[in-house]
């Protein structure tokens, strides 16, 4: 599908190698530590309208703007050796926008989904989705299925984009999986731990996030990853998503790497 929702044939895709990781002397050169990197970030990327706004441009130009920052990251990520990178794209929440920006935001993430796919594939990525599909078009779905199943074979970084996703639903919709099998007999509700539930979660088998990072100064989770991110470290730029570049990104994994994390334990 074209950005535009317009059938058009699919082009060969041709997986070229990937972008070698960085060595280790170059993370030592930026003050970064192979074995004190986050395994997996997880980012909340704000700020698209208000950078758009104080550039006098219309919002929809700061979401598209906010693609570069996406696509760097993304390298950036992948370059060094991270597990896995997911990204809150649109929020269940974000339906209450004006319909004129939720079409833009869809369109725009159609045609991402179809520019992309090649860079995922040259990447080595494992592309999944996590979210509820109800709401979201065919065309969509269909781009996102496609990544999906094309790249399940990759062997790199894994790229999770959260789509019409809220941690409440979430959750809500795990203990409703858990209810189907507890009525059904299949399932004691003494055998319900905190990994049963968490099998049922959209990321089940996906690594807990160690690092969270949110753009635009902003001081709250907004409904993110809330089981997931219990024991992540938490760092807030002021900078909008934009505006967030390679350099702000390696300073949060310095920053992450500095701090003593103990799991509600003690250290020494």
């Amino acid at each position: 599908m074209t950005a535009t929702g317009a059938c058009a044939p699919t082009p060969p895709i041709i997986k070229a190698s990937a972008d070698p990781p960085y060595a280790d002397e170059q993370l030592v050169a930026w003050g970064l530590l192979r074995e004190r990197l986050p395994r997996h970030i997880a980012i909340i990327m704000d700020g698209n309208g208000r950078w758009a706004k104080a550039q006098g441009l219309l919002r929809i130009e700061g979401h598209r703007r906010g693609v570069t920052s996406v696509r760097a990251v993304i390298e950036e990520c992948s370059r060094l050796g991270l597990q896995q990178l997911t990204l809150y794209c649109f929020s269940s929440e974000n339906w209450k926008r004006p319909e004129a920006e939720q079409r833009l935001l869809m369109q725009l993430l159609e045609q991402y989904l179809v520019e992309e796919r090649s860079e995922i594939l040259r990447q080595n990525l494992r592309f999944s989705v996590i979210g509820r599909r109800e709401g979201l078009s065919n065309a969509v779905l269909g781009e996102i299925d496609l990544s999906t199943s094309i790249s399940a074979e990759n062997t790199g970084m894994r790229l999770c984009l959260a789509v019409n996703y809220g941690s409440r639903s979430e959750i809500v919709d795990a203990v409703r999986s858990l209810a189907v099998d507890v009525a059904a007999g299949d399932l004691s509700p003494h055998e319900i731990t905190e990994e049963t539930l968490a099998s049922r979660l959209y990321t089940a088998g996906m690594p807990d996030p160690d690092l969270v990072i949110r753009t635009a100064g902003e001081m709250r989770l907004s409904n993110y990853l809330l089981w997931q991110i219990s024991y992540a470290e938490l760092w807030v730029t002021p900078r909008y998503w934009p505006e967030f570049d390679l350099n702000d990104l390696r300073q949060a994994c310095r920053d992450y790497a500095a701090r003593d994390r103990r799991f509600g334990g003690l250290t020494g």
